[in-house]
């Protein structure tokens, strides 16, 4: 017996609301609960069109505001469940793979920004200043714990000194942070719609390629040269505005030349035949350690200038 669009609607809308609740209240398991809140959003989209995505995410919203109080179902429904319209958009208009995961990234982020605004503007809450309270509160908690049970006054003053430019760093970084946010949701988003749509036998977009050939504009290499002049030039002569830029940019770039520096030796690795689990653990050490993370940065960096992997390797 086939169901209705209006049940079938009726359902997925009933499981989203579902698993956000057990998202926001759920403990430990939430966290990974939340990975799978867009995807009843994606199937819908898929099977009745954007149209009717949208207006589940809406229905879906007003329940769980019922539930939760606006705000942290406006977080959930505009902020990560609208990847799941996206996604099931792109995927009816048989767009690319990468075409797919840039559309659904690209509009996590306006959805990102679009909601701090909104809570700004109509409800005048300024979201840096009151993340950056919110953590500042935090560590005040975790000190004074660290104080009742004795730790050395010496040792807590060094600890405060290390937190208190980690977060004035924090503040500058919020657009940095907005961006890290939404690719980890459409991270999720992507996978878990993945694993799901292949339980369920439904078909999805091609996967992305191997790892080990991702390549990314060269434009982020002049962009990470530019915004590295920027911080020296904003941080000497005083210039605000261009320093808040520089370290976004520089941040954003360097994450990029991250990845395709961790690609590249993906490529050597194959190349020299270096088992999995080895590969694994330089892969950890490289992304634990800053110094190492920097290196593979560059590397990267300057790979979508030079191309090692075809120079020095052969390859594509």
């Amino acid at each position: 017996m086939k169901s209705t669009p209006v049940v079938e609607g009726g359902l997925l809308v009933a499981i989203s609301v579902v698993l956000g609740l057990a998202a926001t209240y759920l403990p430990v398991i939430g966290m990974a609960v939340e990975f799978f809140c867009a995807v009843p959003f994606v199937i819908l989209t898929l099977r009745q069109g954007a149209g009717r995505g949208l207006t589940a995410l809406i229905v879906s919203f007003m329940l769980l505001s019922m539930f939760m109080g606006p705000l942290l179902a406006a977080r959930l429904a505009f902020t990560i469940n609208i990847c799941g319209v996206i996604l099931g958009w792109c995927i009816t208009q048989k767009f690319g793979t990468v075409k797919c995961f840039f559309a659904t990234f690209l509009s996590s982020i306006a959805a990102q920004v679009t909601a701090i605004a909104f809570v700004l503007l109509v409800m005048g809450i300024n979201f840096t200043e009151t993340e950056i309270s919110m953590l500042k509160e935090s560590f005040e908690e975790s000190f004074k714990f660290y104080e009742n049970i004795g730790v050395d006054q010496a040792q807590l003053n060094e600890m405060k000194s290390q937190v208190a430019p980690v977060l004035e760093l924090m503040s500058f970084l919020m657009p940095t942070i907005v961006v890290l946010v939404a690719l980890v949701n459409t991270v999720a988003c992507y996978l878990t719609s993945k694993w799901i749509f292949q339980k369920l036998h439904f078909e999805f977009v091609e996967p992305l390629p191997p790892f080990k050939e991702w390549r990314f504009p060269n434009f982020f290499f002049y962009i990470a040269a530019f915004a590295i002049l920027g911080m020296y030039w904003g941080a000497t002569r005083q210039w605000g505005l261009i320093h808040i830029i520089s370290v976004n940019a520089t941040f954003l770039s360097m994450g990029v030349g991250l990845i395709q520096g961790l690609a590249v030796f993906s490529f050597a690795a194959d190349r020299y035949k270096i088992s999995k689990l080895l590969r694994r653990l330089i892969f950890a050490l490289i992304i634990l350690n800053m110094m190492f993370a920097q290196i593979a940065a560059f590397i990267g960096l300057f790979d979508m200038i030079f191309d090692y992997r075809k120079k020095l390797f052969g390859g594509k």
